[in-house]
């Protein structure tokens, strides 16, 4: 009975792989016909308008490069901070200290995203050198991300809260909680965070759209995370 059960099963199963592939095969047919059938100026038309995005793309990804993006960088002190958010649309900050560990934790990951999102740019600030600024934007929880764009502060990502409150969280699901807020253009399903079984422990710390230099932020901490 067992027996029977399983084989029906697998019968239904590859069924259904067989339909699966028959419509994968019905949409490349179709594709296939439409360019054949058509003529050598409208051909000519889609090469050039490929051809024009692919040359556009590449101008884009020469002026990320030329302003910094595509690598996780240090930055001097907070009157370079307002510099970096000015010049660039999308700013991920990483507001750090020496002697928290975590730190390092969060800068392996950056080091990582830094390279794979070029549309975004990625610094990190010692808050022992920007007194000003971390009031400003009341960071009391280091490591903080202050996630900015169009120079506005949009969201912050305040110690592993929202990254499965684990030191082992993975690189994909810090991909994640940035592709949340909008900051990087990410590809996966924002519904559902990538680590299997983990959900973020807390609720995201959402702000309202300020200019850096106003005031109201807060964060939902009043202690380091050391």
């Amino acid at each position: 009975m067992a027996s029977q059960s399983m084989e029906i099963v697998a019968k239904a199963l590859e069924q259904q792989m067989l339909h699966s592939a028959r419509l994968v095969e019905e949409q490349l047919d179709a594709e296939l016909d439409k360019l054949e059938r058509m003529d050598e100026d409208e051909l000519e038309c889609l090469k050039e308008r490929r051809l024009e995005a692919l040359k556009k793309a590449q101008k884009q990804k020469q002026e990320w490069l030329s302003k910094g993006h595509g690598e996780y960088k240090e930055i001097p002190s907070e009157k370079d901070f307002f510099t970096e958010v000015k010049e660039s649309k999308s700013v991920v900050c990483h507001f750090y200290r020496d002697s928290t560990f975590r730190c390092q934790i969060l800068d392996k990951h950056l080091h990582i995203l830094a390279k794979k999102h070029l549309e975004t740019k990625f610094i990190k600030l010692n808050v022992e050198k920007a007194p000003f600024l971390t009031e400003r934007l009341r960071i009391k929880v280091i490591p903080t991300l202050a996630l900015v764009k169009d120079g506005k502060t949009k969201d912050y990502v305040v110690g592993f809260g929202d990254l499965g409150n684990t030191d082992e969280f993975s690189t994909e699901m810090l991909e994640w909680r940035l592709g949340c807020s909008d900051i990087i253009n990410y590809s996966g399903n924002i519904m559902e965070p990538p680590a299997i079984g983990q959900k973020p422990a807390s609720k995201f710390t959402k702000v309202e759209k300020k200019t850096i230099r106003g005031k109201g932020y807060d964060s939902d901490s009043e202690s380091d995370d050391d």
